[in-house]
């Protein structure tokens, strides 16, 4: 498996990534994901078959504060997305400890999605970093024909990504035929 460095420092400190160096325009990979109710969700779900475009906010782990605070963020920005979109928080984090962390927050409409089982969307997006087994703090967006319409990948993992920038792409990738 492709193993790049230079890309991404965690607190200062050079990490790895795993997998592929995606752009936009390429083809999104497929994944196999574990919802909520431990069921797989793959990218084909995520898109309801071509149907809607997906925003996926990844991060490391929601027991982190910056992860919390921009789930939070997320969460509480919602309202500016079309509500075909689907949206959702991809971490390593098992589905029970996503759930505790939904329930402290209150009222979550993000959906929580997690890369614990199978490591396939971290692998398959360049996003598993070597040193910690946690995902890259990053943005995804994948359009409705399946292709990737935006990807940010927060080169500091400690720091927050853009959010007007992942929002205003996720709204464009929704409206767009």
């Amino acid at each position: 498996m492709e193993q790049r460095t230079g890309i991404i420092t965690f607190k200062g400190q050079p990490m790895t990534l795993v997998g592929p160096q995606l752009r936009v325009g390429d083809p999104a990979p497929d994944f196999a994901l574990t919802g909520a109710d431990l069921s797989t969700v793959t990218r084909e779900i995520v898109l309801d078959v071509g149907k809607r475009a997906a925003l996926l906010i990844v991060v490391p782990s929601l027991d982190t504060s910056v992860c919390s605070l921009e789930s939070q963020k997320f969460n509480a920005r919602l309202g500016e997305l079309p509500a075909s979109l689907y949206v959702a928080v991809v971490s390593m984090d098992l589905p029970f400890a996503q759930a505790r962390w939904c329930a402290a927050q209150g009222d979550v409409k993000l959906e929580m999605l997690s890369d614990y089982r199978e490591r396939t969307f971290g692998t398959n997006y360049g996003l598993l970093i070597a040193e910690l087994g946690l995902l890259a703090r990053a943005i995804v967006v994948i359009a409705k024909d399946g292709t990737i319409a935006y990807l940010s990948v927060v080169p500091e993992v400690a720091s927050e990504p853009d959010y007007d920038g992942a929002l205003k792409a996720a709204a464009a990738a929704a409206a767009a035929a």
